[in-house]
Parts: C-alpha cells; sequence; structure tokens
C-alpha cells in the first residue's frame, strides 16, 4: 500500500467531517444517507431524526418518517453494539447477522439473570414470529402479555431481552409507532425475506462502507463503531487491502479507501444530536473533544450523549431544545467564549433545523438576555431526554 504524507489533526477531522456528509456535499435522500453511513444510531427517534438536517439540504422529518414507515426502505432494529440503529432495507440480510452475532451469547446470559429458564427464548421466538403473523403490529407490553398467558417468563427486563434476541434471528424489527409506544413486526412482512451474503464478503464489504462514512480509520475503530470482533475487523481490512491507503498521522498510522481524501472546508458549524455517529465512530475521541468537556458530553460517564455544537469537526459546546408556545428554543452552552462567526453559524443552523422540522427554531445563548433562565432549562432538559417538544426518554 503506498504512503501519503503525514496528516494534521485539523485535516484528519475535515476529512472524517467530510466522510460523514457533515458538510452537507450534495442533496440525498434519507435512504440514501442512512446507506452511505451504513446506520444511524436510534436508540431514540427523534435524536436520530436530527441526524438528517446535520449532514443533508432538503428533507424534512416527514420524508425521513415516510423512508422509515411508508416506503420501508429504512429500518428500525438492533444493530451495530447490540444497539437500535436505522439501517437501509436492501443492507439488512448482510448486516445484521455480522453486527449482532457476537452479543448472541450475552443476551442468553442476561434471559437467565432475569428468571427465564433455558428452554424458554426459542420457544418465546417461536411465539413472537406466529402472534406477529396473525395479528400484525404489537407493542412491546402485548406481546409481553400474550408471552405470559403461554408461560413464558417476562418480568424486569425478560420481554425487552426475548424482542432483541428475536430480532437478532432476524425475526422481527419496529414497525409504525402507536402513540408514544413502538411496535414490532415481521421482517418478511415488513421489507420481504433478506437477502444474506458470505460471511467474508460481508465483513469486506462493512470495512469499505466504514471507511467510506468514518475514514481516515483503523481496524479498531472499525471494531468499537460496529461491535464486531477484532480479530474480524482485522480479517475484515486483510480483505480490502488492495482497496487501501496508509495515512500517516500525528496519532499514528490510519487508513482510507483509495480516492477518498476530500477535505470539508474549515470552520463549518453544526449541530449534531444525541449519540451522533460522529461522536460514536472512533474508538479514540481525542480529536472530536478533550477529556474534559467529553465529560459533560458523555454524561455520568455513562451511555448517554448529549447533543453537540461542531466547529470544524471539534466539538466546542452542547445544546438542548426546549418547546415554547411559540419556537423552539436551542439553548447553547459553549465550553468557551463563541466567536461572532460561530454564533452566526449556529443561527444558520438553527435555521436549517426549522425548515426540516417545519416550525420555527430560536437559538438562546447562554449569558445573553434571559440566557441564564434558559440554561437552567437545558440542563433540565439535558436530564430529562431527547425530544423536541416532549422528551421522552429513548424506549429499549
Amino acid at each position: 500500500m503506498p504512503r501519503i504524507r503525514i496528516l494534521t489533526d485539523d485535516e484528519v477531522r475535515r476529512r472524517r467531517t467530510a466522510a460523514q456528509h457533515l458538510h452537507r456535499p450534495r442533496r440525498r435522500s434519507a435512504v440514501d444517507l442512512v446507506r452511505h453511513l451504513t446506520g444511524i444510531q436510534a436508540q431514540s427517534l427523534p435524536a436520530a431524526r436530527l441526524a438528517f438536517p446535520a449532514r443533508t439540504d432538503g428533507l424534512t422529518a416527514e420524508r425521513v418518517d415516510r423512508a422509515r414507515l411508508r416506503d420501508r426502505s429504512i429500518v428500525h432494529t438492533w444493530a451495530m453494539r447490540g444497539t437500535l440503529f436505522l439501517i437501509a432495507a436492501e443492507d439488512f440480510g448482510w448486516l445484521l447477522p455480522l453486527v449482532v452475532e457476537p452479543r448472541i451469547q450475552n443476551a442468553f446470559r442476561r434471559l437467565e439473570q432475569e428468571g427465564v429458564p433455558p428452554d424458554q427464548p426459542a420457544t418465546a421466538v417461536r411465539l413472537i414470529r406466529r402472534m406477529l403473523g396473525r395479528e400484525g403490529p404489537l407493542t412491546r407490553l402485548e406481546i409481553a402479555e400474550r408471552l405470559r398467558s403461554r408461560g413464558i417468563e417476562t418480568q424486569g427486563q425478560a420481554v425487552v431481552h426475548l424482542l432483541w434476541l428475536a430480532s437478532a434471528e432476524a425475526q422481527i424489527c419496529r414497525g409504525p409507532e402507536r402513540g408514544p409506544h413502538p411496535s414490532f413486526v415481521l421482517v418478511s412482512d415488513w421489507i420481504g425475506e433478506p437477502e444474506p451474503m458470505d460471511r467474508d464478503v460481508a465483513l469486506g464489504e462493512l470495512a469499505v462502507r466504514f471507511l467510506k462514512a468514518h475514514g481516515p480509520a483503523a481496524p479498531t475503530d472499525l471494531a468499537a463503531w460496529s461491535g464486531i470482533r477484532a480479530g474480524d475487523a482485522r480479517r475484515a481490512w486483510a480483505g480490502i487491502d488492495d482497496r487501501l491507503v496508509e495515512v500517516a498521522t500525528a496519532r499514528g498510522a490510519l487508513w482510507s479507501l483509495r480516492r477518498s481524501a476530500t477535505e470539508a472546508p474549515p470552520d463549518i458549524v453544526r449541530l449534531i444530536p444525541w449519540w451522533d455517529e460522529y461522536l460514536l465512530g472512533w474508538k479514540d475521541r481525542e480529536l472530536v473533544a478533550p477529556r474534559d468537556h467529553w465529560r459533560m458530553i458523555n454524561r455520568d460517564a455513562g451511555g448517554w450523549l448529549n447533543p453537540t455544537i461542531l466547529v470544524d469537526g471539534r466539538a466546542v459546546g452542547m445544546w438542548n431544545p426546549t418547546p415554547t408556545p411559540k419556537a423552539l428554543h436551542v439553548e447553547i452552552q459553549p465550553f468557551s467564549r463563541l466567536s461572532s462567526a460561530v454564533r452566526r453559524g449556529i443561527h444558520r443552523e438553527a435555521e436549517h433545523l426549522s425548515d426540516f422540522l417545519g416550525s420555527p427554531v430560536k437559538p438562546v445563548f447562554a449569558g445573553g438576555p434571559s440566557g441564564q433562565k434558559h440554561a437552567r432549562r437545558a440542563r433540565r432538559r439535558a436530564a430529562s431526554g431527547p425530544q423536541p417538544g416532549s422528551s421522552p426518554r429513548p424506549n429499549p
């Protein structure tokens, strides 16, 4: 593989910003963006929707929902790292088995911890498949009630792990919402029969997709992002060796696909949502934020990642939406003083977000008129969850 000159941290960030399409290179459909990214983390659908306006022009929340619920070109299911994602329906057959397989044994262990006898999980999956085939979309509560009536243990988190297992076996996925509650449907009814792929071919495809959306990167980044084993990540890398170019950086060797050295323009301002792919795409997150700032983004050092303000691919603060009778207020919580150019960029992003949501969005800066009041409100919002308008906790 040929080597190229050493890239600075700024150049790596700009290449990754471009790979993530945060420079909005051209108008794209919802499924085009999901396919390019391979997936958008979606334990909260309202949060996942906000990944689209950060990367596209011309899309609306309504069009994103239409792609998922009417066209069904996007599927909502557990995928990378065993977490809920939006993935392209055409990728379902090869991607899902690859990324969930390492976590299936853990699902059985968790079921045992929840008091589910060893002979029940397989029976439960068959029952779930049958009830969805007969009755169509059902909520988690409805599925739990039906399983209990057949003697299946569903207390605590047991039903969640049973639904995860049925999803991991490519039997079910999430369907339309019923009020605030998601429903589950048969994969075969929702998108048809998925097409499988040879495992080595699938590993190569995953590596190529990952680098298109995350390069420059390393096999350890692929493993951390996708949840596949480190050995499989190295195997995937080796399988596409002839398509790689080694990139020397101040932080060590990384790799990109040949002819994929696009850099985003400097000083791009973006508002990215909870659990955005740009926050989760690499094992080492120092390029996104130093540790003291990352601790603020990654609240309580757990799995919660707050919405973040990016400037030139670097986190400069957080933002939180608060609904009011007249507009959605976006409270800006910078890590340090923002320049006038960045503040103007945030105003432009608020206008862009308004076009996507179809309702007014107004940025409110801490320290300005009413800023302290909105900052206090924002802290309460950060503790309550990601929903412009109502803030529910993400559904398991």
